[in-house]
């Protein structure tokens, strides 16, 4: 049950992506992050601050055992995920457990089988998967608009070669589960799941985790799709779904700026990103309060069975380079 008007989010873990999320939630007035946790008090305090958090923890069992948060937002390493999400949900808190949603197929497996048993509401966040931008590509590309679709091609790249979390295999580090998941995400989202085929090629870092990856997939009913991820250059992130008369061309693969649809390489339609969207991290935050109000285990848009299918991808591919994390 949720305990006031005010959505109340606790965050596991002090880092970047608890700051993303922290700033997403602060102008909205019926959302808010009210309890912040950290292995040290004193970048929890410090984080507090910052950001106007009534509560700042120095464990992550005295934020779960808060009776005043309505949702854990797991904000450390994937190493990590699987223990702090099953803290929270052994506590029968709610939890958004931040992408990838464990170092592998197993734990996720666990961690959902203890969520059913204890009925307490899980789901990734893989926050593409809740974005009014993600189903306006679905709705565009079902219209018939740009005739049968056939073909899809997604890349995302950063500079991140010095990121510890990315460098350490002990961190589940890599390219795949950081950036690789959001265009295996957006390849399902479009193309679905009968995945038949899959080739890959990968490039290893020293330290023995994958840096820089291109996987082909082949479906069932003939379609195909390219995607690249790197974690050692930049590039223009874009997801292109061409069809028999046209394309739609999406910019940002993770977080999608501009829809743009073209017919005989004519632009015909384009959609912008919403005018009051902060970052793009509340639309999750509000898809698990709204599961929450309607009783809801998971979310529709990001089914626990679609979660452990695409870790069993990731174990599959990783299996394949030579990519082993401790938790294997």
């Amino acid at each position: 049950m949720i305990s006031s008007k005010v959505f109340r989010v606790g965050i596991i873990g002090a880092g970047g992506i608890a700051r993303k999320m922290a700033s997403s939630l602060a102008p909205l007035s019926d959302y808010e992050v009210s309890a912040i946790a950290s292995r040290s008090l004193e970048k929890a305090r410090a984080f507090a601050d910052e950001y106007h958090i009534a509560k700042a923890y120095g464990s992550y069992e005295e934020l779960v055992s808060d009776a005043d948060i309505d949702l854990v937002y797991i904000a450390t390493p994937h190493s990590h995920h699987f223990e702090h999400a099953m803290l929270a949900i052994l506590h029968h808190k709610p939890v958004l457990v931040e992408k990838s949603f464990t170092a592998n197929a197993r734990e996720a497996r666990e961690l959902l089988e203890a969520a059913a048993c204890e009925k307490v509401f899980v789901t990734e966040a893989i926050w593409t998967r809740y974005m009014p931008m993600s189903m306006k590509v679905k709705e565009l590309m079902e219209s018939g608009i740009i005739g049968e679709p056939r073909l899809l091609t997604a890349t995302l790249c950063y500079s991140m070669e010095h990121k510890e979390r990315i460098i350490r295999p002990e961190l589940c580090g890599g390219a795949l589960l950081d950036l690789g998941v959001y265009v295996l995400n957006f390849a399902r989202m479009y193309f679905g799941t009968d995945i038949v085929k899959t080739v890959s090629n990968c490039m290893m870092s020293e330290g023995g985790v994958d840096m820089q990856e291109a996987i082909s997939l082949c479906f069932a009913d003939g379609k195909m799709a390219n995607l690249q991820a790197s974690a050692l250059c930049l590039n223009d992130r874009q997801g292109i779904i061409n069809g028999t008369e046209g394309y739609i061309r999406v910019d940002n693969v993770n977080c999608p700026e501009l829809i743009e649809v073209y017919r005989n390489y004519e632009l015909v339609e384009s959609v912008s990103r919403p005018a009051d969207m902060i970052t793009g991290y509340e639309y999750q935050v509000m898809e698990c309060r709204r599961c929450l109000e309607q009783n809801l285990l998971e979310s529709p848009y990001m089914p626990h069975a679609e979660t452990i299918s695409i870790m069993e991808q990731m174990d599959t591919l990783r299996k394949e380079w030579g990519v082993v994390y401790p938790a294997d």
